[in-house]
């Protein structure tokens, strides 16, 4: 037997390693004596014989399978290898990483809104993970017909549904269309559980959904802008003002001599004015206010004689309060 014990004997390995694949599905070979297993740093093999899981191997390295596998094979523990005889098993080897995914809304999403009878045209991006959690779930509904599975199969069904997850979670408890970037932690989240129930049934799960960025129309990102620089700004007037002067000091203004003294001329009357309805307040307080009081004497300047409660001299009747 040991003469040709060599030609029976194959390897058992995930023979076309892609990192954006997700399993690969040895089969259709027979498992002969001095077969070997080599599983790979972030592997799983999982041994299949009639479509039902009979073990499942993590640690990476090369396995004897007739020595250190079978026997840990639930319906094949003590099989024995005859010369002419092999098994005709499947191995399942699956991507144990966590994959990463970029998103982007391929077109604008309308959400609702009463301020636009159309709805609000926006774009989104991000990114999300997910991994492979359920092994029989993943054999069941996916693995069982497939040969292997791939990242983009997975985008690819995530973006079918995300433009309504999207519109769903924006239009939740009236968010505030203008500023969805304030919200896009609590949005995420949302949309993280429900693409979690989505794919649960096939053995996945989202470990991590993130909204980057949302995007409006030109025309909704310009008004947005400007609400945002004035009221940054806060005192129209002031900014007025600041503007030409900058513009004069800097040459920038245009129309020639005669358009700038003129412009100077005109901003310096509105600035006057500006100044005198500022004062005009401070004159009229200050109109209102009642005449100081001068104190009484406590010795009368005529005669001499000290003061009392009155506004007269007891001994020479002198005024004593002008």
């Amino acid at each position: 037997m040991g003469l040709f014990s060599g030609q029976f004997a194959n390897v058992v390995e995930w023979e076309e390693w892609n990192d954006q694949m997700i399993f690969y599905k040895w089969s259709n070979k027979e498992i002969k004596k001095g077969s070997r297993l080599i599983l790979r740093p972030g592997q799983d093999a999982i041994f299949l014989y009639n479509g039902k899981i009979e073990g499942i191997f993590k640690d990476d390295g090369e396995y004897d399978i007739e020595s250190q596998i079978i026997p840990f094979l639930s319906t094949l523990k003590g099989f024995k290898f005859g010369f002419n005889s092999g098994i005709r098993a499947e191995v399942l080897f699956v991507n144990t990483k966590e994959f990463l995914v970029k998103w982007g809304t391929k077109n604008p999403i309308n959400i609702p809104t009463p301020a636009l009878p159309g709805g609000m045209p926006i774009r989104a991006n991000g990114s999300f993970t997910f991994k492979v959690k359920d092994y029989v779930s993943l054999i069941d509904n996916i693995a069982g017909t497939k040969k292997q599975y791939l990242v983009d199969d997975v985008k690819q069904r995530i973006l079918a549904i995300l433009d309504q997850l999207l519109m769903c979670w924006i239009s939740k408890e009236g968010k505030d269309m203008f500023n969805l970037q304030a919200n896009a932690f609590e949005i995420a989240r949302g949309i993280r559980d429900d693409l979690d129930m989505e794919i649960m049934r096939d053995g996945l799960t989202i470990t991590n959904f993130t909204i980057m960025s949302f995007n409006y129309p030109a025309e909704i990102q310009s008004m947005i802008n400007k609400t945002a620089s004035h009221s940054m700004i806060g005192n129209m007037n002031t900014y007025t003002q600041a503007s030409m002067v900058e513009g004069m000091t800097s040459g920038k203004m245009q129309g020639g001599g005669a358009a700038s003294d003129m412009a100077g001329m005109i901003m310096g009357m509105n600035m006057a004015n500006q100044m005198m309805q500022n004062i005009s307040p401070l004159n009229s307080a200050a109109s209102n206010q009642a005449p100081a009081t001068e104190s009484k004497p406590n010795f009368c300047p005529n005669c001499g004689q000290k003061t009392g409660d009155g506004n007269f001299c007891s001994n020479c009747g002198q005024k004593l309060i002008p």
